[in-house]
């Protein structure tokens, strides 16, 4: 009888997770945490692109606060400086200088995003507006076409404060290497490869600083968000 018992048990027990993985599958939890910047660990997941690599005078870095613990960890410093000036002699015809970016390493396949509505940031910055970046899988299955699809939306940073900035995934739009595009495409959540941040000493929002000079954001953490 005891064995009778065990083994129905054992069927209940595992009938129970079934379930449970069933309901998390249908209804995912409201937020999800995409990433953090609480260690070098994590920095490690990223890497600085900027206008250096055509000739251009910006530089970046990636760094950890020392004001981590063990306990609470630490933040994020994407930092560094914008110049509208190039190389003498250089190669490359760039057409705009003054331009760095952070950019995640690509996911060990996809994350699916397509639970949530929004992308929340928390962050604090120096009064320039950023570039959140979202790469999705490419929608065009040609050799000669293989980058990321990109979509990307302004965040503006206000000066010194900690701010949680909420962008809703309808607000990016598709770009191509900077430039917005006229296409009747959607963006596909479930297909996410990567981000990025990224700042330009020219454009953004109306009220932002710009021009050259040094650049200063601070990154807690990235979350998925449903807010609907």
């Amino acid at each position: 009888m005891s064995k009778v018992r065990a083994i129905w048990q054992a069927s209940l027990t595992a009938t129970k997770r079934a379930l449970s993985w069933n309901v998390d599958d249908m209804f995912p939890p409201s937020e999800r945490f995409i990433y953090n910047f609480k260690s070098k660990e994590e920095l490690k997941k990223w890497h600085l692109y900027s206008d250096s690599e055509y000739g251009g005078l910006s530089s970046a870095a990636l760094e950890i606060t020392d004001a981590g613990n063990e306990q609470s960890g630490g933040t994020g410093v994407f930092s560094g400086n914008l110049s509208l000036d190039v190389t003498d002699g250089t190669k490359w015809n760039i057409s705009r200088s003054g331009f760095c970016g952070m950019r995640s390493k690509k996911f060990d396949g996809f994350i699916d995003l397509d639970p949530y509505d929004t992308i929340a940031l928390k962050i604090r910055g120096d009064g320039r507006s950023y570039i959140s970046t979202i790469y999705t899988e490419n929608w065009v299955n040609s050799p000669g076409q293989m980058e990321d699809n990109s979509w990307q939306a302004f965040v503006s940073v206000p000066k010194h404060d900690w701010v949680v900035a909420k962008i809703p995934l309808a607000h990016y739009l598709p770009t191509w290497r900077g430039n917005v595009i006229e296409a009747d495409i959607e963006m596909n959540p479930s297909r996410v490869v990567g981000m990025s941040f990224s700042v330009n000493a020219e454009g953004g929002v109306p009220g932002a600083q710009t021009g050259p000079g040094d650049f200063r954001l601070e990154i807690d953490w990235i979350k998925a968000l449903r807010t609907q």
